[in-house]
């Protein structure tokens, strides 16, 4: 097989478009003799006239009028490509695949994204909501592009992990329990008590079950839930005590609703964080709406 110059055939696509090798040498900028010196380079090297001259210009031969109805198919496949990719590089289309849990997206990440839908409207942003494990372990097998992720987590080899905001883990009670308000509580308390989690898939619920057996204190959940929300609704019924993320908890406690338990020692603090794998280079969209997140702690305190 012989190894043709693929500009030749971009010169042929010109003159067969024009049927004429003057108007194809204008179009692309070059001198005439050049035009027609490739176009004999390509016959040379396939072997057939591709063209025949005649008063008005040039007309195909029936080789080339076949070779030219697939290299116009492929030149202009080519061309659309090329305008998808400046279009996603100047941020008019593109796609985002984004992992979060319920409650990165919910308090950190939603936020962000309305305003870079609103900013950039023909992005395609897809999230895959899952706890924490999940989310990193699609950011391993590359199913996302980057997640949004509560600690603890296990970070692997070559992932950035950056911090972006803080968040406190408390137990919160309806009415109820009105009875343990204004009194300093020890976990081991806790014990006696109807308590609502999360389901043991979840890093807040690990974390969590961490710091109370560093007290010596196991827990046997009433209620074992998959989101903080329904804990929250739950614990509004006045069904235990609820074990969430103080941000679920803020508008109940407000309304006085829900109140804060208050023990002798708090739970340490922890952070959600941005993911990204730095060995897979960054799409310019992912790239511009990292940028964004980037610019939230700002709100929230830095670290």
């Amino acid at each position: 097989m012989v190894d043709i110059n693929l500009e030749y055939y971009k010169i042929f696509y010109y003159v067969g478009k024009a049927r004429s090798i003057t108007m194809a040498a204008e179009e692309l900028s070059v001198s005439q003799p050049a035009v027609s010196q490739a176009i004999r380079h390509l016959e040379d090297s396939l072997g057939s006239p591709l063209f025949v001259r005649n008063p008005r210009g040039v007309r195909f031969t029936p080789e080339g009028e076949m070779l030219y109805s697939f290299v116009q198919r492929g030149y202009e496949y080519i061309r659309q490509g090329e305008r998808k990719f400046r279009e996603m590089l100047n941020l008019e289309t593109g796609e985002i695949r984004i992992g979060a849990s319920d409650m990165t997206l919910q308090f950190y990440l939603l936020e962000v994204l309305e305003q870079f839908h609103e900013k950039y409207p023909g992005i395609k942003v897809a999230v895959t909501n899952a706890p924490t494990p999940e989310t990193l372990k699609h950011l391993q097998d590359g199913k996302i592009d980057f997640g949004v992720v509560s600690t603890p987590l296990n970070s692997r080899r070559g992932w950035n992990v950056k911090k972006v905001r803080r968040i406190e883990d408390v137990f919160v009670a309806g009415k109820k329990f009105s009875r343990l308000q204004q009194r300093v509580l020890a976990y081991r308390e806790l014990e006696n008590l109807p308590v609502l989690c999360l389901e043991k898939n979840t890093s807040t619920r690990n974390y969590v079950d961490g710091f109370l057996e560093k007290n010596h204190v196991v827990l046997s959940p009433e209620f074992e839930l998959a989101t903080s929300n329904m804990l929250i609704q739950f614990a509004r019924k006045g069904m235990g005590i609820a074990s969430v993320v103080k941000d679920f908890a803020e508008e109940f406690l407000r309304t006085g609703e829900l109140f804060l338990l208050e023990f002798d020692e708090k739970i340490p603090s922890r952070e959600f964080c941005v993911v990204t794998d730095e060995r897979i280079s960054v799409p310019p969209a992912v790239g511009k709406l990292l940028e964004m997140t980037e610019a939230l702690p700002e709100k929230y305190g830095s670290f």
